[in-house]
């Protein structure tokens, strides 16, 4: 708990008093999302648990801001923490890190160095239709991940168009070794790279498309994601091909196709899935072992999605969803066909921004 008093102390000091040291004052926020969720077996809840459960969908404290040092060069900053407190995990953990970075911004693009989305998790943009909740991305696919000790580079738009991006891992920071000092990472270069053209807010443009390749988190995956506004509708798409640098038969694409539309204000989303890789939380907790996780195959699941939300300020969003996986695996293409334990999940929550 001292180390928690701490971090809050220093989060609150720094956006307090540190407008006096810097030329543009430090901007201070925070997210306070709640849940109610009704879940068969906990497969792809927050805490991972079943029945009525109350979930922190990543509330958050933060500050960052930015300051000119010299023409055409900025530094940027940013320190936000997840903040578990309404819930039991504040008990063993009231603070957990979220994207901590200082950067440097020129006409060559932006560098940021500590801890950061990767570019192939930012590479899905908005295509997304149910992010942040039980029904996000990572209950299906690898690849979404924030991490430390990192390098990320975001290139200038070229013809107002195109950027390219980059997140590189320190090696050393990450190495890992057996009892005779021997290294056991299964790729030693930890990398994630990404091409984006449009704009993934749909606003500049009214198309987004990306292809992004990864090495980082034990998978070798490559992302295409597409995009694209008509009028009230936003349709999306995502395909990701993982595989497992530890066991090569454990391998697959996965697909997503969603579709917002705004109704005077409320905007109504649909989602399904298919996964034939087996690197989602939804797998990885209804797998019969860790083991079984490891080496599965033959890997066959299904999510469908369905929902809304409303935002009633610009502080304030209500939402609602209900969510199915189902699915089957094999054992590295032996024995016979298992059946995951499908999981329904019904959740209603709020957001609330400052």
């Amino acid at each position: 708990m001292k180390k928690s008093t701490l971090s809050l102390a220093l989060l609150t000091m720094l956006s307090a008093s540190s407008s006096a040291a810097l030329a543009d004052s430090p901007q201070f926020y925070g997210r306070l999302e709640m849940a109610l969720t009704e879940s068969d077996n906990g497969a792809t809840t927050q805490n991972g648990k079943s029945g009525t459960v109350l979930e922190n969908n990543f509330s958050r404290l933060g500050v960052h801001g930015s300051e000119t040092i010299a023409n055409d060069i900025e530094v940027l900053y940013r320190v936000e923490l997840q903040v578990n407190a309404a819930t039991n995990e504040g008990n063993d953990d009231l603070f957990k890190p979220r994207n901590t970075y200082l950067g440097l911004k020129t006409n060559l693009g932006t560098v940021l160095v500590g801890r950061n989305d990767t570019v192939m998790k930012t590479s899905k943009g908005t295509a997304e239709a149910f992010a942040l909740t039980n029904a996000a991305y990572n209950r299906m696919i690898a690849g979404q991940v924030r991490k430390a000790d990192g390098i990320t580079y975001y290139s200038p738009k070229v013809a107002d168009l195109i950027t390219f991006n980059a997140t590189y891992l320190m090696d050393d920071n990450y190495a890992e070794y057996d009892e005779n000092g021997a290294r056991t990472d299964y790729n030693e270069q930890q990398y994630a790279i990404s091409l984006i053209a449009g704009d993934k807010k749909l606003k500049k443009q009214a198309y987004y498309l990306a292809a992004a390749y990864n090495t980082i988190g034990g998978v070798d995956a490559y992302r295409g994601v597409a995009q694209v506004k008509f009028g009230n509708v936003k349709l999306g798409g995502l395909f990701q091909n993982t595989q497992s640098q530890a066991y090569s038969y454990k391998e697959g694409n996965s697909y997503f196709l969603s579709a917002i539309y705004n109704l005077n204000g409320v905007n109504l989303k649909a989602e399904i899935g298919k996964d034939e890789a087996g690197f989602g939380k939804y797998f990885k907790n209804s797998a019969a072992s860790s083991s079984e996780y490891n080496r599965a195959t033959d890997v066959d699941i299904s999510s469908f999605v369905i929902g809304a939300d409303y935002r009633f300020a610009k502080s304030t969003i209500v939402f609602a969803h209900y969510a199915k996986y189902e699915g089957e695996y094999r054992v590295e293409n032996t024995g016979p066909v298992i059946d995951l334990e499908d999981d329904n999940i019904f959740t209603v929550g709020i957001r609330y921004d400052f």
